[in-house]
């Protein structure tokens, strides 16, 4: 993309008024997207993007600017401005840039910009159809196809410079359902890094379609949840948002280094149940938040941030680490080179457990079984959080009853880690799209069967 001696001077450029460290992010992104509605195709997208970032720091001031112009000229005029904005001093640092090859732990084997949009469209109409026919009580469904070829350069006054690919396809798939003229809706989005060879054993279409219709089918039937404090069993998967929320962002260093999080300052002491593990780990092969390296060039690796209960790890990114004086964990991301970097989740999920998942709904005497969640807030200084239920059911006598609907999650994430006091041991992972002070990355959320003892559930 930029050549190594391009790279060079550019850093010797932004460092010229006395920052002790630079860095550039360059990128050429290419997104497609096709989407169906009505029984036909409505759009098919292509969007590029195509810029860079140069980053200064002095001490605990960093400075960015931004170019779409990424020539020799426009990369110089831009690590100018991050100079200047930094204020005056005189360049210390010598830079002789290396060229370092991290590997690729996701392989693709079908890049999907090499395939034709005819054999897009045939894989999404699998998904589409399969909702569109699931029962007469459908009434209408929308999917969309996405895959993002993703190229990244990293360079830095370290030494580093470095290059990653990063290609993540995704299905998504939405249905509308009517029953005695109520109308919920059901979905299913799974996605990976990986390309089109996806669809061949990973993610069946027809089933993504099938399910979204049969959430939507069993909700639109559904009464409402009544309200109170019970203990509530969190279906595995997506179930996750509710760590990855209420707990993962108050982890990351852009809230940990300023004293803002709930959990600044209690390395090493008990801030969850014992059965709780939690982890962050971007290494997992293919999955939908990996990567290889960061948007720092780092590598991505495994972090245990909770194990058996107690805090043991942060997600850091560069700057905020020198702030709290620790090393970058690997978690350093941004959407793209508009975005400045900060820490930020790649697969956050609680680890398996040892209890059995029938006995947690059998402990249950009177409480919900909250099997799919949904979208939600949060406060990442209190932990306080409000979240959907997309697919409830009550539970009674230690069996799971009728469905419910509009139910929600209200509490503070401290409160909720320590009431975890069974997790189950069918560990799955739920796909989203993470959005913070850096944009938004793909991120996996996941977690096995788990009961939380006690909890507040919003209804009727």
């Amino acid at each position: 993309m930029i050549s190594k001696d391009v790279c060079q001077r550019v850093l010797q450029k932004a460092v010229s008024t006395g920052a002790d460290y630079a860095e550039i992010f360059a990128e050429h992104s290419d997104e497609r997207a096709i989407t169906m509605l009505d029984n036909k195709v409505n759009s098919i997208r292509t969007s590029a993007i195509v810029g860079a970032a140069v980053r200064v720091y002095k001490g605990l001031r960093s400075v960015m600017a931004t170019t779409v112009d990424t020539s020799e000229e426009g990369l110089i005029r831009c690590a100018a401005k991050a100079a200047e904005a930094l204020g005056e001093g005189t360049a210390e640092i010598e830079i002789v840039l290396r060229e370092r090859l991290f590997g690729d732990i996701h392989p693709v084997r079908i890049v999907p910009g090499s395939v034709g949009n005819a054999e897009k469209i045939e894989v999404l109409k699998e998904g589409y159809f399969a909702a569109k026919e699931y029962g007469e009580q459908i009434k209408q469904v929308s999917g969309t196809l996405l895959d993002i070829d993703h190229k990244i350069l990293i360079a830095s006054t370290e030494g580093l410079y470095t290059q990653d690919r990063q290609i993540r396809t995704r299905m998504s798939i939405s249905a509308v359902a009517e029953v005695n003229g109520e109308t919920q809706t059901g979905s299913c989005n799974p996605g990976r890094r990986m390309g089109m060879e996806m669809f061949e054993k990973e993610v069946i279409a027809k089933n993504v379609g099938a399910e979204a219709a049969r959430q939507a089918t069993v909700m639109a039937g559904a009464g409402y949840c009544p309200a109170g404090v019970m203990p509530v069993a969190i279906g595995n998967g997506f179930g996750g948002v509710i760590f990855h929320e209420a707990c993962g962002h108050s982890l990351e260093a852009s809230s940990v280094a300023y004293g803002t999080s709930q959990f600044a300052g209690k390395l090493g002491q008990k801030i969850a149940n014992e059965k709780v593990t939690a982890i962050d780990d971007g290494t997992i092969p293919n999955a939908w938040g990996s990567i290889n390296i960061d948007d720092e060039g780092t590598p991505a690796q495994k972090n245990v941030l909770i194990e058996n209960g107690v805090l043991k790890s942060y997600m850091i990114d560069k700057f905020n680490g020198r702030r709290m004086g620790m090393a970058s964990t690997g978690n350093a991301r941004r959407q793209s080179y508009a975005y400045t970097t900060t820490s930020r989740m790649t697969n956050t999920y609680i680890a398996e457990g040892t209890d059995d998942n029938e006995e947690i709904i059998a402990s249950i005497e009177y409480g919900l079984y909250a099997k799919a969640m949904g979208g939600g807030s949060v406060n990442p200084a209190t932990g306080e959080f409000n979240f959907a239920v997309n697919e409830g059911y009550m539970v009674r006598n230690g069996k799971i009853c009728e469905p419910v609907r509009g139910a929600s999650l209200v509490g503070k994430g401290s409160d909720v880690i320590m009431n975890i006091d069974m997790v189950g041991t069918n560990m799955e992972m739920g796909q989203g799209m993470c959005g913070s002070s850096s944009g938004s990355v793909p991120t996996n959320v996941g977690q096995p069967l788990i009961r939380v003892s006690s909890i507040t559930v919003g209804g009727r």
